[in-house]
């Protein structure tokens, strides 16, 4: 269960009430001090909306339409799960999925940070490499999350987290996975 700063419950709103989650309390309130010093940034392009994009079906006259940019969706499609924000969801994970996250360091120059994860209830998940090593020439690295289903039970939405730390800075983010036996009753043949 999720809390405030008295340790009182946080529930959503509406009827009926339930625990919150992070599909319902968003991005939280922001630290001014911490967030002039994050420590690592997930950086993402219009490059990347648009294979987002793609990923999710759209051809390249309706992208151009939204971007106003000439687009061309490539034969390989990425994973829509690889948009490089700090969260994961993974809204149908019916065997294993590695996901690709890149962070820049815009702390100390030789940062350390180790992963710290906290899997989602139902889900195996493990994060390669385990240490992310900066430097004044290594700014930016990208690292793989494995999911892996343990139950083969058709579910709701489990949350967890991934918490990159050095020490100083404590930089995490939300993880929401769903597990499916099969996405679509035609599939159950």
């Amino acid at each position: 269960t999720i809390e405030d700063a008295y340790g009182q419950r946080i529930v959503e709103e509406g009827a009926p009430h339930k625990p919150a989650d992070p599909f319902d309390y968003g991005g939280g309130h922001v630290n001014p001090n911490r967030a002039a010093d994050p420590g690592l940034i997930y950086d993402t392009s219009i490059s990347d909306y648009i294979s987002f994009l793609c990923s999710m079906g759209y051809n390249s006259s309706a992208i151009r339409l939204m971007t106003q940019r000439h687009t061309t969706c490539g034969r390989e499609v990425k994973l829509m799960e690889n948009l490089n924000l700090p969260s994961i969801s993974v809204p149908n994970l019916s065997k294993r999925l590695r996901v690709f996250r890149t962070v820049s360091n815009v702390g100390d120059v030789n940062a350390v940070y180790t992963a710290q994860v906290e899997s989602p209830p139902g889900v195996d998940v493990s994060v390669r490499p385990h240490v992310l090593s900066f430097n004044a020439t290594v700014r930016k690295l990208t690292y793989s999350v494995t999911f892996k289903p343990l139950l083969r039970v058709q579910g709701r939405y489990s949350f967890g987290s991934l918490t990159w730390k050095d020490g100083f800075h404590t930089v995490r983010i939300p993880i929401a996975v769903r597990v499916v036996i099969h996405n679509f009753y035609a599939d159950m043949n």
